[in-house]
C-alpha cells in the first residue's frame, strides 16, 4: 500500500511538472504579446509608453550618468544620485525585478554549470579598468528615475511627467489621496484626553491594508488597553488609501521613510511596539534596526523566512521558492503569475483593482450586505 501511494505521488508530481511546463510556456508567449499591446495602449492613451522590466537590457554607469542620474561608488556602496538631494542605493533594488527568465530559458540554464547559470552563482567577471565604471543599471530603472526627476536622457531635456493615476488605474478618491506625501494612518487614541503610556504600530502584509487590523484585531482590544495606548494602523505605500506614485520603485527604504514621515514624525512617536504581518514583518525588522532604542517589542505574524542554501543567489532562490511556476497548488499558480509576469499581473490588476468598487458591491449583494 505504501509503495502504491508513493508511486501515485510520484506520478502526480510528474504530471504537475509536465502540465506546468506547457502552461507557463504559453504564459511566456502571452506575456510577450501583452508587452506589445500595453506599449501601444500606453502610447495612444498617455502619449508615451512606460519602461518595463521584461527586457534584459541594461545601461552602464556612464550611460546612467546622463540626464542628471549619476552612478557612483561610495564606501563600498553603489549609489544612484538623482539631482543633489535624493539617493537610491542599487542594493535597494532586487534583481528579481528584472531577472525573470522564461520557462525555456530557465530550463536551458538548469543544464549549465552551477557557476554559470542565471539563478545560481554568477560566473567570474573580468577585472574592471580603473577608469571605467563597472556598475550596470537596468534600462527600465534608468527611465523610471528620469521620469521621477522630470529629466530626459537627451541633453538634460525636460521629461514629461508620467501621469498618475494611469489609464489602467482606478481613479476613485480612496485610491488617489489628496496628500501624496504621507500614508493613510488609522489612529485610535484615548478619548478622555489622558496621557498615553505606549504607542503600538500595526503593519499589514502583501495585498492587504490597514483593514487587516481595524476589522479584526483593534475592535477586540480591551477598554483598559485602549485607555493608555495609541494604536496606529497604516496603509503601506501603494496599498489601500495611501499614495500609489507612478514613479516609485517601492523599495524597502521608501516604505520605511514613508512610515517615519507619516507616523513617527507626524505623531511625535518616541518609543513604540510593532505588530506586523507577512511583508510587514520585513518592514518591522528594518524599523527595529534603524530605531533599536525606540522599538520596545516586535510581534511578527507569519514572517517570510527562507533559509538560502550555500551557493545560491538569495533573491532568485526565494523567487523560485515563493513562485515555483506550478499549476498546483492553486496558491502557487497565483503567486507565480504575480511574481513572474509583469504584464499579466497588470491585466489582473485592471480586472480586479481598477473595478474594485464593482467587486465590492457584488460581494455585498452576495453576502446580503453583511
Amino acid at each position: 500500500m505504501a509503495a502504491a501511494r508513493s508511486a501515485l505521488a510520484s506520478a502526480g508530481r510528474a504530471a504537475n511538472e509536465a502540465v506546468s511546463f506547457v502552461v507557463f510556456m504559453l504564459l511566456d508567449v502571452v506575456e510577450v504579446l501583452l508587452c506589445v499591446v500595453y506599449k501601444v495602449a500606453d502610447y495612444m492613451l498617455e502619449g508615451a509608453w512606460r519602461p518595463c522590466y521584461c527586457s534584459s537590457s541594461s545601461s552602464s554607469g556612464a550611460a546612467a550618468a546622463s540626464g542628471k542620474i549619476v552612478v557612483s561608488e561610495r564606501g563600498g556602496s553603489k549609489v544612484v544620485s538623482m539631482l543633489s538631494s535624493t539617493k537610491l542605493h542599487l542594493e535597494d533594488i532586487s534583481d528579481t525585478l528584472y531577472t525573470r527568465p522564461s520557462v525555456l530559458a530557465g530550463a536551458a540554464s538548469a543544464t549549465r554549470s552551477p557557476s554559470t547559470r542565471r539563478g545560481g552563482v554568477r560566473a567570474p567577471q573580468p577585472a574592471a579598468s580603473a577608469t571605467t565604471a563597472t556598475v550596470t543599471v537596468h534600462s527600465a530603472i534608468v527611465q523610471m528615475l528620469r521620469g521621477k526627476i522630470g529629466v530626459d536622457g537627451d541633453g538634460g531635456k525636460q521629461h514629461k511627467p508620467y501621469p498618475s493615476p494611469r489609464w489602467s488605474d482606478c481613479h476613485c478618491a480612496n485610491c488617489n489621496p489628496a496628500d501624496a506625501g504621507r500614508l493613510f494612518v488609522h489612529v485610535e487614541a484615548p478619548t478622555d484626553g489622558a496621557a498615553t503610556e505606549e504607542d503600538v504600530l500595526f503593519i499589514h502584509g502583501f495585498i492587504s491594508s490597514s483593514g487587516f487590523w481595524t476589522e479584526t484585531v483593534l475592535p477586540n482590544v480591551s477598554t483598559e488597553a485602549r485607555a493608555r495606548r495609541r494604536l496606529f494602523a497604516v496603509d503601506l505605500l501603494g496599498f489601500g488609501r495611501s499614495p500609489k506614485p507612478a514613479d516609485s520603485l517601492y523599495t524597502l527604504r521608501e516604505h520605511v521613510e514613508m512610515i517615519e514621515r507619516s507616523v513617527i514624525e507626524r505623531h511625535g512617536v518616541k518609543s513604540f511596539h510593532i505588530v506586523a504581518h507577512s511583508l510587514g514583518s520585513i518592514l518591522a525588522l528594518a524599523l527595529a534596526v534603524k530605531y533599536p532604542a525606540a522599538v520596545r517589542s516586535l510581534t511578527l505574524v507569519a514572517p517570510p523566512y527562507f533559509p538560502v542554501p550555500r551557493g545560491e543567489v538569495g533573491t532568485q532562490y526565494v523567487l523560485r521558492t515563493v513562485a515555483p511556476r506550478r499549476v498546483w497548488p492553486a496558491i502557487a499558480f497565483g503567486a507565480s503569475v504575480a511574481c513572474w509576469y509583469e504584464h499579466l499581473s497588470r491585466t489582473v490588476s485592471i480586472v480586479l483593482c481598477k473595478h474594485h468598487r464593482l467587486w465590492e458591491l457584488a460581494f455585498r449583494v452576495f453576502t446580503l450586505y453583511r
